[in-house]
């Protein structure tokens, strides 16, 4: 079973016990914009209105806290996708690098390679090499 975001605990709740959105609104001292744009995860009640609203809505501040933040979870997803795609463009780039090395290795013992080709052969996988490099010293600037 999923674990319920924030606003969707907040509307089930509401709904189970008949509340309109204006309904809660009011007990809460708040206006009916306030607790739908809750219920939509576009932002949260402050936390000394938490009490209250798990008053009204009958749960335990503890259980109403339970809910995932639908904000948190789609920056841990975005953040895994942002790693996932920048481990394959570090891979991509290795593998160029490797395959410009081993090509210019190959043609050079087969006679089929001029120094000027292999020099630029070369130049695009030290190129490569350098990009990865740029992606780790990115990711330590982040820390």
């Amino acid at each position: 079973m999923t674990q319920l975001s924030f606003g969707e605990m907040v509307r089930t709740l509401r709904s189970e016990k008949g509340m309109t959105q204006l309904d809660l609104a009011r007990k809460m001292g708040v206006t009916d914009k306030a607790v739908s744009k809750w219920e939509r995860g576009l932002s949260i009640p402050d936390v000394g209105s938490l009490p209250k609203l798990a008053e009204e809505l009958g749960i335990s501040v503890d259980d109403l806290l339970q809910a995932k933040n639908a904000a948190q979870e789609a920056a841990t997803e975005s953040g895994v996708a942002r790693k996932k795609a920048q481990a394959l463009i570090e891979l991509v780039l290795k593998a160029v690098a490797l395959a410009m090395g081993v090509g210019v290795v190959a043609l050079t013992i087969m006679d089929a390679v001029d120094p000027r080709s292999a020099l630029c052969l070369l130049g695009v996988g030290v190129a490569c090499l350098a990009l990865v490099q740029l992606m780790h010293s990115g990711d330590k600037d982040e820390r």
